[in-house]
């Protein structure tokens, strides 16, 4: 079991990290914004998660086949595509339930990782055949890049990890890095142990709050070069998995290199999060008339709770119709939320969407 000791580096990118974490959970955007984005997202990391693997597919088709009928025949490639999606989607609904890591979640995401596969793909390897040795081979050289534990030390092994995730005290980051290298390097099943890890990583930074509300691909960056993800998973070591690999003398390699893809994965969630901000409100402010404009800005500046068209025309100087005629608009544009009572409105308020981004509304205002 790797057995990591916290550094410097590791530290310091733990920290920067949870700035970022803050500074997204601090974006307050719409629900339709938020959908858009985590499905895009998600099928980033569709594409690049089986691009690791070797997946001949481009991203433009990787998209398209997500969005193609589901009864359609998938060619293999294909099929792992949207495999890798709907895995994520399972782990979304799970995480609402922050379901606990357990032996079964891991079944059953690599379950849907191979879904279309041989019956002997999924689950648990087996023995193999006497004389045959089960490994990771070079497409090249065809000599074996990694073997993995015996198939007979896979239940406790996998049963040591779940039991690491529940009970430890680790950083959940550090706990993600673990589950990732452990799936990877124990190689539980004949196909999928990459994806899974990846997947099963990505749903311990999630339900422990690291999953920057579904946004970016922490696998594209993974993916940029896989090279550098390989070499820093095997640490140098020996290809035999009881040859140091069970329990790494430098695991600090690979959390590393684990954790400064989570950092630039976050500095991305946050630029995506700021420019859909930016894009949202202008867009909305674009259907407004200039009148409409500068009552929204006198609201924010004089109103944060509860107000009637009555004042506002006084404050203003207007009537109370032309007030509501304005406010109609606000409302549509989902600035502004009328308090209904009995079947009528009887106030309004600043929408959620207004309060939490009154800054830049007046900065765009005023610009």
């Amino acid at each position: 079991m790797i057995k990591v000791t916290l550094n410097n580096e590791i530290l310091k990118n733990i920290t920067e990290i949870e700035k970022n974490r803050y500074k997204v959970s601090d974006i307050k955007l719409p629900k339709s914004v938020v959908n858009k984005l985590r499905k895009n997202s998600k099928k980033k990391s569709s594409y690049a998660s089986n691009k690791i693997e070797g997946n001949p597919l481009s991203e433009q088709q990787a998209g398209e086949v997500i969005d193609s009928d589901e009864h359609k025949h998938f060619l293999r490639p294909e099929q792992e595509v949207r495999n890798y999606f709907l895995a994520l989607n399972y782990l979304e609904e799970k995480a609402k339930k922050k379901e606990k890591f357990s032996k079964k979640l891991i079944m059953d995401v690599q379950k849907y990782v191979e879904k279309g596969a041989p019956k002997e793909k999924i689950g648990l390897r087996g023995q193999t055949p006497p004389g045959v040795l089960f490994a990771v081979y070079d497409s090249q050289s065809g000599r074996p890049d990694y073997i993995p534990p015996e198939y007979i030390d896979i239940p406790e092994l996998l049963d040591e990890l779940v039991e690491y995730v529940n009970t430890t005290d680790d950083h959940p980051l550090i706990v993600a890095a673990v589950v990732h290298y452990q799936l990877v390097t124990i190689h539980p099943f004949e196909d999928g142990n990459g994806r899974t890890a990846r997947l099963l990583s990505g749903y311990i930074m999630d339900i422990n709050g690291y999953g920057f509300n579904g946004i970016g691909s922490l696998e594209e960056y993974f993916a940029y070069d896989t090279d550098e993800y390989y070499n820093s998973i095997q640490m140098g070591l020996p290809a035999l998995y009881y040859s140091g690999r069970d329990n790494p003398p430098h695991p600090e390699i690979w959390i590393n290199y684990f954790l400064r893809m989570v950092l630039l994965y976050s500095n991305k969630v946050c630029e995506i999060s700021n420019e859909s901000t930016g894009e949202e409100i202008k867009t909305s402010l674009s259907h407004l008339k200039d009148k409409e404009k500068g009552l929204l800005l006198i609201l924010i500046n004089n109103y944060r709770g509860e107000f009637t068209p009555i004042e506002v025309s006084k404050i203003i100087g207007v009537t109370n119709k032309t007030v509501i005629n304005r406010l109609a608009n606000l409302v549509k544009s989902g600035f502004v939320i009328p308090n209904i009572v009995k079947e009528r409105i009887r106030s309004y308020e600043l929408s959620s969407f207004t309060r939490n981004n009154a800054d830049s509304i007046k900065t765009i205002l005023r610009s």
